[in-house]
């Protein structure tokens, strides 16, 4: 791939989960950072689930990596 690597994480929807697209292309729903790590294998960048929080890379949306559903009170 030209040029540097866009990886959006979108915030989480309505039924849990949250879209991953890498270069505008949306790779699936992820349910957590192992998911998103499988996308990007997939797609041909190598990354360990443990580092996926922590790459400057990985733009998340709306919230941090540590959120995968809709928040609930309590």
């Amino acid at each position: 791939m030209a040029g540097p690597i866009r990886v959006i994480v979108h915030p989480p929807s309505p039924s849990g989960g949250r879209r991953v697209r890498v270069d505008g292309e949306i790779l699936g729903l992820a349910h957590n950072v192992t998911d998103v790590a499988e996308f990007l294998r997939r797609a041909g960048l190598e990354i360990d689930p443990a580092d996926v929080a922590e790459v400057p890379w990985i733009d998340w949306r709306g919230v941090g990596p540590e959120h995968w559903g809709l928040q609930t009170g309590g």
